[in-house]
């Protein structure tokens, strides 16, 4: 075989292993899922949402690396629970926040790539992406 075929099965193993569907550690800790619950205690899931339009103000709550709710400012009928997919490594230890970008739209979105900004030092801490948006809201009646 050739050197550029077998650098090019190498690079092509390389990227199939860096896509690998295999989930991050979502493990929970006890304090976390309380404090889930509580938010969405007496509320009712909804379907997953691909946006959600941020022209309100939005509150947003870092529960963990792997949990964020966002809720109107001042009120709590409607909690969307955001899980970014593998998570924002870093964001619950109150040292770095999240930027949004929003390029044209006033919506958060599935797919959206967020930077984490370290508050110490004003530096990129990395990134995440949001997945859907599920809404928690109290039912009627």
């Amino acid at each position: 075989m050739k050197f550029s075929t077998l650098a090019s099965i190498a690079l092509t193993a390389t990227v199939a292993a860096s896509c690998s569907t295999t989930p991050a550690d979502e493990t929970r800790s006890p304090a976390a899922a309380k404090e889930l619950a509580d938010a969405i205690a007496g509320k009712v899931a909804g379907p997953p949402q691909r946006c959600i339009n941020s022209y309100a103000t939005l509150d947003m709550k870092v529960i963990d690396d792997f949990t964020l709710l966002f809720s109107e400012r001042g009120r709590n009928t409607v909690v969307y629970v955001q899980n970014p997919r593998g998570g924002c490594y870093g964001l619950d230890s109150g040292t770095r926040t999240l930027v949004t970008k929003q390029f044209g739209t006033r919506s958060l979105c599935d797919g959206d790539i967020n930077d984490m900004i370290d508050l110490a030092s004003h530096t990129s801490g990395g990134s995440c992406v949001f997945g859907p948006f599920v809404p928690y809201t109290k039912p009627k009646g």
